[in-house]
């Protein structure tokens, strides 16, 4: 017998399930997976699937606290190259200590099954709030690239780049708190750039520095949070088209047309609108030339709107959501 997660009632599943297996809740129709013991770790339910693996909620039956599981597929435990990407998300985040960071508890290996145990993030992604409401109200897009652009500079600290900033990557845990996940493709500033290295990140976001195969640096980061948040801000990718490689050409060619004149977006201040139009500069050396300039531009950003709220209530505009809009990923 088992909880749903979709209704929380208790329902009975087959024995001969198999473990990761999950059938359709009886009550809710929600699937209901047939748990898997790693260690102290109960795998309860799927939260998401990847390219290396899959992540599940589970139970820590020694600490007695919720956790998330990231379990490698096993059909990659041979290719080498995939499990040092898997090593590397693990060491990069373990010596990462930062709020909007997720924490990692633990990376081991038990009866030929790699994971690696983490905080929980659950109330989805950032992305899947974009696709939810079209447009996240301004002072929440602010918030989260205050945070984000803060524990981008706790990692380059560290020397390490994410390398691919998206809305996909930043979660919320209970508290919607934000969380950068997945630095599967982190790297040491130093590092070597591989030939053809930019198409490993995400077209709608990658810097134009990275496409064209020039020096990377932390304001190349900074470029993809840039795009993260106009998305979110204006309901559109700051550059669409109909094949990634016309993405990319239009990264490299295609002037940005500033978050406030977006249609639908008008409502985004002025300050907000400059902010992030400079930090999706197409010259590097035009953007902010740290996250502390960042993060000051986008609290100074949302300072004014909180004094334009706070003083005239009833003045203050709200994101409107769009209808007939759609976009690619």
């Amino acid at each position: 017998m088992v909880t749903c997660p979709g209704c929380d009632a208790k329902t009975f599943i087959p024995g001969d399930l198999p473990p990761l297996a999950s059938q359709p809740c009886s009550k809710c129709g929600h699937a209901i997976m047939m748990p898997m013991r790693l260690r102290q770790f109960e795998l309860r339910s799927k939260i998401a699937s990847g390219g290396m693996g899959s992540v599940y909620r589970a139970w820590d039956m020694t600490l007695e606290r919720l956790v998330a599981v990231k379990l490698m597929k096993k059909e990659l435990l041979d290719e080498p190259k995939m499990l040092e990407s898997f090593y590397l998300e693990a060491r990069a985040c373990a010596k990462l200590n930062h709020t909007n960071i997720i924490h990692i508890y633990t990376f081991d290996e038990w009866e030929g099954e790699r994971y690696l145990v983490m905080e929980l993030a659950d109330q989805g992604s950032l992305d899947a709030r974009i696709d939810k409401l079209r447009l996240l109200p301004e002072l929440q897009v602010l918030d989260v690239g205050i945070k984000i652009a803060s524990a981008l500079d706790m990692a380059l600290k560290y020397d390490l780049l994410h390398c691919d900033i998206k809305p996909g990557n930043i979660l919320f845990n209970a508290d919607h708190e934000p969380k950068l996940v997945d630095f599967g493709l982190a790297r040491k500033t130093d590092a070597e750039q591989e030939s053809g290295e930019f198409t490993r990140g995400t077209p709608y976001y990658v810097a134009p520095e990275k496409i064209k195969r020039e020096p990377e640096t932390f304001l190349s980061d900074m470029y993809s949070l840039g795009a993260t948040l106009y998305h979110a801000i204006t309901g559109h990718v700051p550059f669409d088209a109909p094949t990634p490689e016309e993405v990319v050409l239009a990264q490299v060619q295609t002037p940005l047309t500033p978050p406030n004149q977006v249609e639908g977006a008008q409502h985004i201040s002025q300050a907000t609108s400059d902010a992030l139009s400079r930090a999706l500069a197409k010259n590097p050396a035009d953007r902010f030339l740290s996250y502390d300039e960042l993060r000051m531009a986008l609290e100074g950003a949302r300072s004014e709107l909180l004094v334009r709220q706070y003083s005239s209530p009833e003045s203050s505009q709200q994101p409107k959501r769009m209808t007939g809009w759609w976009r690619k990923k």
